[in-house]
């Protein structure tokens, strides 16, 4: 899997399911209904309804009178369900991270949409073909107690103390996408698929088990039920205003620098939406300068836009932690074409 370097730039599970969706397959919605369906990866509706999501949903109700109904899951949970329902669509928006929203466009699940101020986000952080378009920037990590654990572990191959036996989680990868992200950046510090999963192997001896949502562990990991567990730094950010033990921090391999990649939540109209028109306004909006303002300050995010550049104190303290840190861009087209391959020797190599 060919990775290059690039210079870091702030631009950056069962289903919960928020209201109850009614049947709206293309045959039976009427094009004018006020209402649009998100399907998205969890990570930016806030745990006490304050997150990002349920700022900009709110705003963008009471402008339009478009009622935002959303489900969330496992980025790759919500692309499985929105092909199982590619004969009959329900999801007007599916908002996941890479390299589910790739795959999402590669079987079909995307129709074209360039959304307005797309063309202040970065080329790498778009489809070339207009499929979709990163709405949040953000970059995979890693969450440790910082009350029992004050002081982070710094690389890799620390995780594999006996101290954190079953104190130590990671989401599944193919299901999560931050679960996902642990394969690629393992097979990046390691140098490729066999090193990555020797070391991961070695690791099942400490991991508590599989977990279809990313954002479940990091409650564990406030509590002290475990230790250090994955993450990504928009999530675990926003989530540590209410999770005073969390603490974000990057692996290095030996004695190498501290690495992350860029992991957005990218968006995309869904092909044959039954509700495309309000689809496509609620993706003007989350691309909105008002509402890119607001990702830092609300969300803990980075904004997608190039042109919106935050001075709060939630940018500012992001910008810290990311220094010092390589940020290097992966081969989605690589890992997109070989996803089945990476997770099944990642199955084979822990007995998962």
């Amino acid at each position: 899997m060919l990775t290059h370097v690039r210079p870091f730039a702030a631009v950056t599970g069962a289903l919960v399911l928020a209201a109850s969706l009614t049947a709206c397959g293309g045959s039976t919605a009427a094009s004018d209904e006020k209402v649009v369906t998100v399907y998205s990866a969890d990570g930016l509706k806030g745990e006490a309804g304050d997150g990002w999501y349920d700022k900009v949903f709110e705003d963008f109700e009471k402008q339009t009178g478009i009622k935002v109904k959303y489900v969330e899951g496992g980025s790759g949970e919500m692309v499985q369900r929105a092909l199982r329902e590619k004969s009959n669509t329900q999801a007007d928006v599916l908002v996941t991270l890479p390299p589910f929203i790739q795959q999402a466009g590669s079987k079909g699940l995307l129709q074209a949409y360039a959304p307005q101020g797309s063309d202040r986000v970065d080329g790498a952080d778009k489809a070339a073909d207009g499929t979709w378009t990163s709405v949040v920037n953000n970059y995979f990590g890693f969450v440790h107690n910082k009350k029992e654990l004050p002081t982070a572990p710094r690389t890799w191959e620390e995780l594999l103390d006996r101290k954190y036996e079953n104190r130590l989680q990671y989401s599944t990868p193919g299901v999560a996408g931050d679960g996902t992200a642990v394969l690629i950046k393992a097979m990046h510090d390691f140098g490729g698929r066999e090193p990555a999963m020797e070391y991961l192997k070695k690791l099942q001896a400490n991991n508590v088990g599989p977990s279809s949502s990313t954002s479940k562990l990091a409650p564990k990991v406030d509590k002290g039920e475990l230790l250090v567990a994955n993450g990504d730094v928009q999530m675990n950010f926003a989530q540590s205003k209410s999770m005073p033990n969390l603490g974000i921090w990057f692996p290095a391999k030996g004695n190498g620098k501290p690495t992350t990649f860029a992991l957005p939540y990218a968006a995309g109209l869904v092909n044959e939406a039954p509700h495309a028109e309000n689809g496509r306004k609620l993706l003007d909006f989350l691309l909105s300068e008002g509402a890119q303002r607001q990702v830092s300050a609300v969300g803990g995010g980075f904004p997608a836009r190039e042109d919106v550049r935050p001075t709060d104190a939630n940018a500012l303290a992001l910008a810290k932690l990311l220094e010092g840190v390589e940020v290097f861009e992966p081969d989605w087209a690589d890992i997109d074409a070989n996803l089945t391959a990476y997770v099944d020797a990642w199955k084979s190599a822990t007995g998962s």
